[in-house]
């Protein structure tokens, strides 16, 4: 199993440069992904959890993917709704573990299932709060180049 602080290590830049990265509810949803994949792989194998696997890889995806959307958003209702559809997409992956589990290892299941019930904690405490406020952060300034057609 791959540990959570050695994934850090490899995410590139890119993403960890991004404002998005100091919410660890995403940083979490996205090592979910990572080691959904691995988890995919091993159902697929199997006749009797392909499909399962499929549906798990598109939920564990949609976490982060409502996340991002969410942070996009002005408003605070509109964030909290997108957090709700990741944490809808949170639950279903937990389900799908709870199923693929007699093909996973015990410690595998046990160890996506934590990981995906502190997802859900902290989506839990994130959309109500999200509910109540108008901005998450100061709003960008833009500059015009003195030579910049408008």
């Amino acid at each position: 199993m791959r540990d959570y602080e050695e994934w850090l290590e490899t995410v590139p830049e890119k993403i960890t440069g991004d404002a998005l990265w100091k919410m660890k509810v995403y940083r979490l949803a996205l090592f979910a992904t990572d080691m959904g994949w691995h988890d995919v792989t091993k159902l697929t194998r199997d006749k009797r959890t392909i499909s399962l696997s499929d549906q798990l890889y598109r939920a564990l995806g949609s976490i982060s993917a409502n996340i991002v959307e969410g942070y996009s958003r002005i408003s605070g209702k509109d964030r909290a709704r997108f957090y709700e559809y990741a944490l809808g997409s949170a639950r279903e992956s937990r389900d799908w573990y709870y199923k693929g589990r007699h093909v996973l290892t015990q410690p595998v299941t046990s160890h996506r299932i934590d990981l995906l019930s502190q997802i859900i904690r902290l989506l839990l405490v994130m959309i109500p709060d999200q509910r109540r406020r108008v901005l998450r952060e100061e709003p960008p300034q833009y500059e015009v180049e003195p030579n910049a057609k408008t």
